[in-house]
């Protein structure tokens, strides 16, 4: 399998340091208690935010601080040559008062993406140091410490010919190129959509007149709406089962509403095979937030059953809207690691994968970007294929149980099962 070239254009080691003589236009400003913060912008891209520190004039070495990253492919990278990074820089806290943002704007700062095609395959530092911050105050001498590279982010990248419920063929890309990699099978044991008929009214079973008597009482009869036993298998062309989504949690509506909620989401087990068996590898959780516009979903990581010690690990936790759709995505940044990783930390590092999600009660493709620093065998790409089935089979286990659900995650014929 041939990866794709993925660059990622990665802005860190912000601070900032203000002049004395700013001291009235700044009074409000104290590195120990006041906040700053910055937005960063590139062209064709959501805009990110990350803090920036205080520090004073005095130091000249950048406090460590999280990095921010926009992912860009090949043609998106080439498009972007001689355009710039954009940051600009604010102080107070983050948020939205009546619409407009409370934090108070220092300056901006532009960064020209000055690389080389040809260094596409190459890390490379556009800046590293201390910049001056245009729009402060006149004579003064504000000043940014900023660190912005390019680094070669290869990726595997994986389309799905269709939704994950029509049981699709999944393609690796690679330019123009489609080649086949695996196959789907989605299932689902029980209906994808059915009532469950509570026989809690029934105080003498061996009575067949109180049984029927009970099915005939609507008010003694409580019917629970219930999506179900879905799952889907990956299979590589040789027909083996490489992986496994297994919906093991129903999705249910909470009390009085119609929607799953985050107090009792439903639940995928990501299974991967070993030896002779099924061996869960993640979990993912989804519900529908509050209000309707956004699905969350949190995916944990789970151990080797033979590391008792270890933890479950939360490697994503976010939300996408409902409306416009979004990306799953899995990760870490470009910082190095601290020494004191969990077990999770020294398998996953930097990007781990995406997965596009449509929205608006749309039929999706999802398309699936993988580090290759993450992909060993075809194994280690289904598990990642599964997962994005698993999300986006999700957005439909969340859709409010007022709303019928596509024919596909339906059962052919109507059913009551009695428990």
């Amino acid at each position: 399998m041939a990866p794709c070239p993925f660059v990622r254009i990665v802005i860190g080691g912000l601070a900032m340091k203000l002049p004395v003589s700013s001291k009235p236009a700044f009074s409000g400003i104290h590195p120990s208690s006041s906040p700053c913060f910055c937005k960063i912008k590139l062209k064709n891209f959501p805009p990110q935010f990350a803090s920036v520190p205080l520090i004073s004039q005095n130091d000249d070495q950048a406090p460590a601080s999280p990095s921010v990253c926009f992912n860009l492919n090949k043609q998106q990278y080439e498009k972007l040559l001689h355009k710039s990074v954009k940051i600009e820089i604010y102080t107070g806290r983050r948020g939205n008062t009546c619409g407009l943002s409370s934090g108070k704007l220092l300056g901006r700062v532009s960064v020209p993406l000055d690389v080389k095609t040809g260094e596409f395959y190459k890390t490379c530092v556009i800046q590293n140091g201390w910049v001056s911050i245009c729009g402060g105050e006149k004579g003064s001498k504000t000043e940014l410490h900023l660190n912005v590279r390019a680094e070669p982010d290869p990726r595997f990248v994986f389309q799905f010919d269709s939704a994950p419920e029509c049981s699709p063929q999944v393609f690796q890309v690679n330019g123009k190129s489609r080649q086949p990699v695996f196959t789907c099978k989605f299932s689902c044991r029980s209906s994808g959509e059915h009532h469950l008929r509570s026989r809690s009214s029934v105080s003498d079973p061996d009575s067949s007149k109180n049984w029927l008597k009970s099915l005939k009482s609507s008010d003694k009869d409580k019917l629970v709406n219930e999506r179900k036993g879905w799952s889907i298998t990956i299979h590589d062309l040789s027909g083996s089962p490489v992986a496994l989504a297994s919906m093991v949690t129903p999705f249910v509506p909470s009390p009085g509403t119609d929607r799953v909620s985050k107090s009792n989401p439903g639940a995928w087990l990501i299974l991967r095979p070993g030896n002779g068996t099924w061996k869960p590898w993640g979990r993912l959780e989804a519900w529908r937030e509050h209000g309707g516009r956004h699905l969350g979903y949190r995916f944990h990581l789970l151990p080797d059953a033979d590391d008792a010690g270890a933890d479950t690990v939360t490697l994503a936790n976010s939300t996408l809207s409902t409306k416009n759709g979004g990306k799953f995505t899995i990760d870490f940044g470009s910082e190095s690691g601290s020494g004191s990783e969990s077990w999770s930390q020294l398998l996953y590092r930097g990007f781990v994968m995406s997965a596009t999600v449509e929205g608006g009660g749309r039929c999706s493709r999802p398309e699936v970007e993988v580090g290759v620093g993450h992909v060993a065998c075809a194994e280690d790409a289904a598990a990642f294929v599964a997962v994005a089935a698993a999300v986006d089979l999700s957005v439909d286990a969340c859709r409010p149980f007022s709303e019928k659900l596509r024919k596909e995650l339906r059962r052919q014929r109507s059913e009551e099962f009695v428990v």
